[in-house]
């Protein structure tokens, strides 16, 4: 790694529109901004003005139709006034809200902008291109922003990526104190996206930077098998968070997010609401598939009733796993001497 890195805005770059060519953009930048690509460069492109380049604007008033559009599957969903907000895994490869789908900074056009489906294509072609002008060997990122599981904020992460070592593998080496490396991959395609969104930024209208100092990460001749920005995904068995919680509680009764079954039980609110809210749409939860059960709802407390001890099992054990999702315990009574009712107590944990 190099002792010193820099990371430089290219300004002057102007409003893109549909059918600009990339590499135009970025040299109008370099101009403007004095500078001349060096051997080991690694520009870093907003996905944003790519989408504007592309023509990737929907104009459908139903964002959450364009956002299902956009999506593979819902990871998370959670009600706000009005709407719903849902991370899912875009088409475009990573997991974050909304697919991408984006209505600021759109221009005098307008719209929503979508994000490219290929990302990495879009770096290759740019990368070829700014190559063959520019005659020295680079790299081209492709940024965007999201935020991370746990952490607050959001931070820019590789879209996409060409001609670079997206991961510094450093398993086999060792510590600064002699111990082995046996799980540290660092993911530095992102780190430099994350860094270029220092002098980049949504609201200093400086799309494009160029960092220097990290040569030794650039490929020297890139071919089909180079990794890319989708390969920094996560997906199958290596995803251990494939849901947010509360998603995998519903999921496994039968109800995934994104779905009618989500919307007909009712989806959580971003923010706490009335216990007998929550409690409503715990028993709507535990009550799907199970048409012959009924349940009489309180703050405090459920009725649970069924046309036998076995379903009446079925549906005590279901509401107890949907109260966990809302933040709540069951705790049922005896049943009835009958064993088709019973009364569940709903506590806060």
């Amino acid at each position: 790694m190099s002792p010193e890195i820099r990371v430089i805005a290219l300004h002057g770059i102007p409003e893109v529109r549909e059918g600009d060519d990339l590499a135009d953009v970025v040299d109008l930048g370099l101009s403007a901004s004095g500078l001349t690509l060096q051997r080991g460069d690694i520009v870093v492109v907003s996905s944003k003005i790519a989408s504007k380049a592309l023509g990737l604007v929907a104009d459908d008033a139903d964002k959450d139709r364009l956002v299902a559009r956009e999506s593979d599957r819902v990871v998370a969903e959670r009600a706000l006034p009005g709407r719903v907000t849902r991370v899912v895994r875009a088409k475009a490869g990573p997991v974050m809200a909304a697919a991408g789908v984006d209505g600021s900074n759109t221009g005098s056009r307008g719209g929503w902008l979508t994000l490219p489906r290929q990302p990495d294509a879009v770096c290759r072609r740019l990368h070829d291109a700014l190559r063959l002008r520019h005659g020295t060997q680079l790299a081209v990122v492709l940024s965007d922003t999201a935020g991370r599981p746990g952490r607050v904020g959001q931070v820019d992460f590789a879209l996409g990526a060409w001609g670079l070592h997206v991961v510094d593998d450093l398993r086999g080496a060792s510590d600064a104190d002699g111990r082995a490396l046996e799980v540290t991959t660092r993911a530095v395609a992102d780190e430099i996206a994350a860094a270029a969104d220092l002098v980049k930024g949504k609201a200093s209208g400086v799309p494009v930077a160029v960092v220097r100092g990290l040569g030794d990460l650039v490929v020297a001749r890139p071919d089909d098998g180079c990794p890319g920005g989708r390969s920094l995904v996560r997906t199958g068995p290596d995803d251990w968070f494939g849901y947010g919680w509360v998603e995998a509680v519903r999921a496994s009764l039968g109800v995934e997010p994104g779905t009618a079954a989500s919307e007909l039980v009712g989806i959580p609110p971003a923010v706490p609401d009335a216990r007998r809210a929550a409690v409503g749409r715990a028993v709507a939860l535990a009550l799907h598939a199970i048409p012959t059960a009924t349940a009489d709802v309180g703050p405090d407390r459920v009725v649970l009733g069924a046309d036998g001890p076995y379903t009446l099992g079925r549906v005590a054990a279901r509401l107890e796993a949907a109260l966990w999702s809302e933040r709540l315990t069951g705790t049922p009574g005896p049943p009835s001497s009958d064993g088709c009712s019973v009364s569940v107590a709903v506590r806060r944990p």
